[in-house]
């Protein structure tokens, strides 16, 4: 290691440089939406021409579905218009895909129930207040579907906002290494909610708990006369891959492998395939190639994985954001699943050990397990109080994921106290969530009468 390396900028350099950042981009000017043209439905059809051509009709009706669905599935349509609006200038590793529906639980190697970021097909680098702003304008969209008066739908905005400013403040105070090891486990987070709080988080950890590999394993298979274990078919949720994929399958599992840690590269050596299935999942997420890969040891038991693909992020594609060389340089020779994997292992703070990558001739991929005890808050179910508890929780694992960047620190100099960040993300918000609406209907208006 050389020992004329240039020295780090200290924290009062990075302070420094975000509170100058607002010369260039003024805080109240987050609030402004861009006037650039859109084609949100044209850009929802570019997607649909990439996906699984049967499974577009589904992917239509689950966005169809309410709003909040919708929002949910537009993840590109923010990223665009995002792209073409002010912003702070100041990037970090970013989750993509922030809104309140991509936090929730999972288990830790430990064993231990996590609550962190579960999302990352979008993340990338980008500027840190499109993560804050996709996670409030979710709050306010997912608000208004459950009927929320408009002042409890401000206080979960401000709360959120409060505690994203709050967090990035307290954990850029820490060392890096100290920010690194900072984690959410359920246990000790628990005794800090109150009463309805906890009411709805015991709630929701049950049903995480009940959502295993093994419960899935019976769930979705049946055994054959030879002990052996299939996928019961029932389409289009879990259906048939083609002949060719089978005839791949064991190349495919080597070339994870190679990706995965040494110690699951062993572990997987006491499993061999026993069958591959398609499976649907999510809502925006439809019509892209997602796997189930059954694995079974000698003895009958089981593992449980999800091959599923990964494309160009949308702050790339749509955001329009340059990415760090190194970053366009793994892309470049491993794919876009080394990606995810990569941008996953940053911004979570305990990743599932078995996350992998892979590239077929389909396309690139990302491997994990399935169903390790992943759940989340049913947000549009809670009443007031835990609703704004569960906006500020979200907030606050957004900051502590964000406070991995070295910019982070230049990001608490930008934002200051807090207040005028919260005026300009609440506006933004409540005008985003009426665009996203507009969007909504349009999109149920061309499905009714689609275009001859």
């Amino acid at each position: 290691m050389s020992t004329t390396s240039a020295r780090p900028p200290s924290r009062t350099e990075l302070l420094e440089q975000g509170r100058s950042a607002r010369r260039a981009a003024p805080r109240a000017d987050l609030a402004l939406l861009s006037n650039a043209p859109r084609d949100p439905l044209g850009i929802l059809a570019e997607q649909d021409a990439t996906r699984l051509p049967d499974l577009v009709p589904l992917r239509a009706e689950r966005m169809a579905a309410s709003p909040f669905a919708f929002y949910r599935g537009t993840a590109a349509l923010m990223a665009a218009d995002l792209a073409s609006a002010p912003h702070s200038g100041i990037l970090v590793a970013a989750c993509g895909d922030a809104h309140v529906s991509n936090f929730g639980f999972y288990a830790s190697a430990q064993r231990a129930l996590m609550f962190d970021l579960n999302d990352f097909d979008e993340a990338a680098w980008a500027p840190w207040e499109w993560d804050v702003k996709r996670l409030t304008a979710s709050i306010v969209v997912g608000g208004q579907a459950s009927g929320r008066a408009d002042a409890v739908i401000e206080h979960a905005v401000r709360a959120a906002v409060k505690a994203y400013a709050r967090g990035i403040r307290a954990n850029t105070a820490l060392s890096p290494t100290e920010r690194y090891f900072t984690h959410f486990d359920v246990e000790s987070t628990k005794k800090m909610l109150d009463h309805d709080a906890q009411r709805a988080i015991r709630k929701a950890v049950k049903q995480a708990r009940r959502r295993t590999g093994e419960r899935a394993v019976h769930r979705l298979t049946e055994t054959d006369a030879d002990g052996r274990r299939h996928f019961v078919h029932q389409h289009p949720t879990v259906s048939a891959v083609e002949p060719e994929l089978h005839d791949l399958v064991d190349d495919l599992v080597e070339q994870y492998r190679r990706t995965a840690s040494s110690d699951i590269a062993l572990l997987f050596q006491h499993f061999a395939v026993s069958d591959v299935a398609r499976r649907v999942v999510g809502v925006g997420s439809v019509g892209t190639r997602c796997y189930l890969v059954l694995f079974q040891d000698g003895e009958g038991h089981t593992l449980l994985m999800q091959p599923k693909q990964a494309s160009q992020s949308v702050l790339v594609q749509y955001g329009r954001v340059a990415q760090p060389t190194v970053l366009t340089e793994l892309i470049d020779s491993s794919g876009e699943g080394a990606r995810v994997v990569a941008m996953q292992r940053i911004l979570q703070a305990l990743s599932d050990p078995f996350l992998g990558h892979l590239r077929s001739r389909n396309g690139d991929f990302y491997v994990r397990q399935f169903h390790d005890m992943k759940g989340g808050v049913e947000v549009e179910e809670l009443d007031d109080g835990p609703f704004v508890t569960y906006a500020r929780a979200c907030a606050a694992t957004l900051a502590r994921a964000h406070s991995q960047s070295v910019t982070a620190t230049a990001v608490a100099g930008y934002i200051g106290g807090g207040r005028s960040i919260a005026d300009a993300v609440l506006s933004w918000s409540r005008e985003y969530a009426a665009v996203s609406l507009a969007d909504h209907r349009a999109f149920i208006a061309a499905r009714r009468h689609p275009a001859v």
